[in-house]
């Protein structure tokens, strides 16, 4: 729980005692631990959220300038679905659907304030959890899938899918992505036994996405990792460091494709496997399908300033949006669907700017970055937007955003009154 208070001569931790500074970081720790563990409601992530919100309002916690264009989209964005909720009051699914994303909002600011101090230790602490976390949830999800576990077949697989802690397999394959990231950086880039121990993290969480018969988060992993891993070599400060990334990252991908071949020689595993792997399934084609209602969708939505409400899609079409963007329009009208994008993409553009800035925890801050950009894509062709590690990761890209731009400017003071 000791972390320096300085890094390259610029002061990072926030000002408080160190009593209070240690139970601050282990809050951020428990929330990373908790956000494994959704398959009940209320979930003990938000149990666990609002009491290190508590904890950290009690000890001290600021709202920088910096947040306050987030602290606007997300309030209009909001505004936009409680509007078109408004005709939906007498249905409790929809009241709950409105609470939750005004809750989802405030843990995003909550995470941005958290993450603009004490940054680096802070983020390390959050990783820390999150691979923990994530961790449990993946050995039990396996698990499941090989009915090792007497009587959680049920609970811990869903349709023949590995789903762990979560509800929803493909949730649990999204969500394991940024500590599989994590897991990776330490691989390419940390000493030996370190590098070992998250060897073993790594294959164990990659198993589990696999296992959860995800497509996106396949292919999430896959252009994350690499996106990443791209980032780590244009960003590195030496040759030797590049180049035990590239090397590293090679073996790691052939590792990759022995397990797949083991797994595939299992039947029932190559038969699941080749039916998720494939492109032609049937709800995913026709004037009805995914990506036809993603076209009647938006035709719809140009016609309805005040959209259809929460939960109302499947009663023009047989399922749901599976597009968060169109989404957002649906369920909140012209203003939630210009402000969700908006918020969403504005990260984005943000985080590209401050991906060469050097700060200390620029290590986590392209892991954290490359996940929040792979779920982005993600939300093209499914519901993200009730995901808590999606409000989560975006609320600590601002806090990551805003910090950089203190260390910034405290590092040309110091520069100039040396």
């Amino acid at each position: 729980m000791a972390y320096a208070a300085t890094a390259d001569d610029v002061k990072l931790a926030a000002p408080a005692a160190p009593g209070v500074l240690a139970l601050q970081r282990a809050m951020v720790w428990l929330v990373g631990v908790s956000g494994a563990v959704v398959f009940v409601e209320p979930s003990p992530y938000e149990i666990v959220t609002l009491l290190a919100a508590v904890t950290f309002f009690a000890t001290g916690l600021r709202l920088r300038l910096a947040l306050m264009p987030l602290v606007a989209l997300l309030v209009l964005l909001n505004v936009g679905y409680t509007i078109s909720a408004i005709p939906l009051f007498d249905k409790s699914e929809v009241v709950s659907w409105i609470a939750t994303s005004w809750y989802m909002a405030v843990t995003v600011v909550f995470f941005a304030m958290v993450m603009s101090e004490d940054t680096l230790a802070r983020l390390d602490m959050l990783r820390r959890g999150l691979v923990i976390g994530a961790m449990v949830a993946s050995v039990l999800a396996v698990a499941g899938y090989f009915h090792l576990v007497p009587g959680g077949n049920d609970l811990l697989t869903l349709y023949g899918r590995a789903r762990g802690t979560f509800k929803d397999p493909n949730v649990l394959g999204a969500f394991l992505i940024l500590p599989a990231l994590f897991a990776l950086q330490s691989v390419v880039s940390d000493k030996l036994s370190k590098a070992f121990r998250n060897v073993f993290a790594f294959g164990i969480m990659s198993l589990a996405i696999l296992l959860a018969f995800s497509r996106a988060a396949w292919g999430g992993l896959v252009l994350t990792s690499a996106f990443m891993l791209a980032l780590m070599v244009l960003t590195s400060r030496t040759n030797a460091k590049r180049s035990r990334i590239i090397i590293m990252a090679i073996l790691a991908a052939v590792l990759g494709l022995a397990l797949i071949a083991v797994l595939l020689s299992f039947d029932s595993t190559a038969e699941m496997f080749k039916q998720r792997a494939s492109f032609d399934q049937s709800y995913d084609e026709g004037r009805f399908g995914r990506f036809g209602r993603h076209i009647l969708g938006a035709e719809m939505a140009l016609d309805l300033p005040f959209g259809i409400g929460p939960l109302q899609f499947h009663r023009f079409f047989p399922e749901d949006t599976h597009n968060s963007y169109l989404n957002a329009f649906m369920s909140g009208g012209w203003l939630a669907g210009v402000c969700y994008p908006a918020l969403v993409f504005t990260t984005v553009i943000m985080g590209f700017r401050h991906v060469f800035v050097r700060v200390p925890w620029q290590r986590a801050y392209l892991a954290v970055f490359a996940a929040f950009v792979g779920t982005v894509g993600e939300s093209f062709v499914i519901d993200t937007d009730h995901w808590r590690h999606f409000w989560m990761m975006l609320g600590v890209m601002w806090g990551m955003i805003a910090a950089a731009q203190i260390y910034k400017i405290r590092a040309g003071e110091d520069a100039s009154s040396a």
